[in-house]
């Protein structure tokens, strides 16, 4: 039995482990750090090897739980891709094997050009612009089975494939970019559509599709010359990840003891929320209490509280994000609630990702009229406290809230066209104005067209100025048919609408104009003809910008560069006018011939222009 005993080989157990992520890498980065997390049955207990030229451990990392280990690796510049075996040997001698895959790149960082001022970008709901897959509406084994287009929050079907086979329709209108809310895993009991409570952060969630579907909408758009904006969220996952059924540390999560504490009765009442007063970022004299209730609080009680303090955490964020701008080749990243995480990581986290690909493009949502607050978060803002964010495109909140006022508002020396006007003279206060990303809605805010009293001489005003001035132009799905929240102003569900013509048997199609009125059609080529001029514009992509100050219910801005200059007039009055030229002389159009961008008409710029009606004017010298 002794010597049977000795010549008795170790068992070996060549299975995939539970969880390796990120589930590959690449070779090439300026950064040749990657850190695993590994998660399987008493994983701790086991030490890991590696025998691939190139790639050594550094450090092998365990947990609170004895499930984890996060091993730190080092890849040399010269390492080749391949797949390479990292074998665990546990305390009682078993082996467990994982095979891992190091992939080439298949473009150099510099060709991730990410969304500038020279393009629009079209924000969609997934499930709810078009339903191209019936077979992936519901999956049994997740959590919502919900399948119900009258409830707003419930799902409705539309996936990725759905937005894949209407990019013709983005690209006729004159978008370059599409940026999707999140398509990951949200296998939440109630309101899953909406992706914001993600599961896995590697996986797609599969009422929307596959990572196959992905990428290929990711190709498509390419093809089209488009980019994909992927939907990040840093700051908070779903109560459902996985993760927090076995919590790897003590800080994983902000608050853990108390989630901890109170897991079997958890809830609102129970949870410690965020106190929401994202200020005390910025404020110089906030209390610790106050900062720590901003970037510790959970945003609701389904949605943990993500530390980033925790540099394993920090780790796995950052690596999730050059993860996906690498299997799908992005063109920019939109990261939700910026504000809340705690903002040294968030410097981080932007520098890394910016540091790989030097012609990126991040926006960050600051959700505050204030643009002395939204300045702070832009890349080289002047800050006092020193902070610098490395975020290129904080999104322009503030002039959202001053474009709908000036609109809105009657005219008086303090209100209506003059909350425009000075809203974009604020823009001394931005480092490059031009990489803000503007917007009149989304899919947190009421539509436009409900903003705008349903009025759609005011929606054109407001969208038409949106286009012209010196910002990248997001604008939300259906807001070219006026889709609207009227009935229930604010809810949610009725501002994510479902797109006409997305669904099988939808009487009113607006990929084809079937049904829909000469109103929604008019906006639909309005939208489509400015789009489709400002793609070729130099003038409105960065040309100097100078208006004048709002003059008989007139406001005139113009965008100018070498010998093409675009003029946009708004015109509030209901009843003709007639407005002396002379005193825009300035700009040197006197004599010159204008088109208009809508109407094709020609247009002499003399001493005077009748206006005859309410709405807007888009002139350009370029023919």
């Amino acid at each position: 039995m002794q010597n049977k005993k000795e010549t008795l080989e170790i068992p070996v157990t060549n299975s995939f482990l539970e969880i390796v992520e990120p589930p590959n890498w690449f070779i090439g980065f300026k950064d040749t750090s990657l850190q695993l997390l590994v998660k399987e049955k008493n994983i701790g207990n086991s030490n890991p090897i590696i025998s691939y030229e190139g790639v050594s451990i550094i450090k092998v990392n365990k947990a609170r739980s004895k499930n984890y280990l996060f091993i730190d690796l080092k890849i040399d510049a010269s390492t080749k891709a391949g797949k390479f075996d990292i074998v665990f040997t546990f305390d009682d001698g078993t082996t467990k094997t994982h095979t891992y895959e190091l992939k080439s790149r298949e473009k150099s960082a510099d060709e991730y050009v990410g969304f500038t001022s020279a393009d629009a970008i079209y924000l969609i709901t997934p499930d709810r612009f078009a339903n191209a897959d019936e077979s992936n509406d519901v999956y049994n084994n997740l959590k919502d089975t919900s399948l119900n287009r009258t409830n707003g929050y419930e799902r409705h079907g539309g996936d990725l494939k759905g937005i894949t086979n209407n990019i013709n329709y983005i690209s006729d209108l004159g978008f370059t970019a599409v940026w999707p809310t999140p398509v990951l895993l949200n296998d939440t009991p109630r309101a899953s559509y909406h992706g914001y409570a993600i599961t896995d952060y590697y996986q797609v969630d599969p009422r929307f599709g596959t990572l196959d579907d992905y990428k290929n909408l990711a190709d498509e758009l390419r093809e089209k010359g488009m980019k994909l904006i992927m939907d990040q969220v840093a700051n908070h996952c779903g109560l459902e990840h996985w993760w927090m059924k076995d919590l790897p540390f003590d800080d994983w999560v902000n608050n853990q003891k108390n989630y901890e504490d109170n897991i079997e009765n958890w809830n609102n009442e129970t949870n410690i929320g965020s106190n929401h007063r994202r200020t005390t970022n910025q404020d110089l004299y906030a209390s610790e209490i106050d900062r720590k209730g901003n970037n510790e609080g959970w945003f609701v009680a389904g949605m943990p509280d993500l530390n980033q303090r925790n540099p394993f955490m920090a780790k796995y964020i950052i690596q999730n994000s050059i993860w996906w701008i690498e299997t799908l080749g992005l063109g920019g990243i939109r990261q939700d609630t910026y504000p809340y995480p705690d903002k040294k990581f968030m410097s981080n986290w932007a520098g890394s990702i910016m540091n790989e690909y030097p012609n990126f493009s991040i926006t960050g949502e600051e959700w505050s009229y204030n643009p002395l607050i939204v300045g702070y978060w832009q890349k080289g803002a002047n800050n006092k406290d020193g902070y610098e964010s490395n975020l290129k495109s904080p999104m322009d909140f503030p002039m959202m809230k001053s474009i709908l006022e000036g609109i809105n508002e009657q005219e008086a020396w303090d209100q209506g066209l003059i909350k425009i006007y000075e809203g974009l003279a604020n823009d001394f206060h931005y480092k490059t104005p031009k990489d803000l990303v503007a917007f009149l809605d989304n899919h947190d805010k009421s539509r436009l067209f409900t903003e705008v009293h349903q009025d759609a001489a005011n929606a054109k005003m407001a969208l038409g100025y949106l286009l012209m001035m010196p910002r990248i132009p997001q604008i939300y799905y259906g807001t070219e048919i006026l889709m609207n929240d009227t009935a229930n102003p604010g809810d949610h569900g009725l501002i994510r609408t479902d797109f006409p013509g997305g669904w099988k048997g939808d009487k009113v199609n607006a990929f084809t104009g079937e049904g829909l009125t000469d109103v929604q059609k008019e906006m639909q080529s309005f939208v489509s003809k400015v789009l489709n001029y400002r793609k070729n514009s130099a003038a409105i992509h960065d040309g100097k910008t100078v208006h004048f100050a709002p003059f008989m219910g007139t406001y005139f801005l113009f965008r100018i560069k070498n010998d093409e200059t675009v003029v946009h007039i708004i015109n509030k009055n209901d009843k003709p006018i007639t407005i002396d030229l002379k005193q825009y002389s300035e700009i040197g159009l006197n004599g010159k011939k204008l088109k208009n961008i809508i109407t094709g008409e020609a247009f002499i710029w003399g001493d005077e222009i009748k206006l005859s009606k309410k709405g807007n004017l888009i002139l350009t010298t370029k023919f």
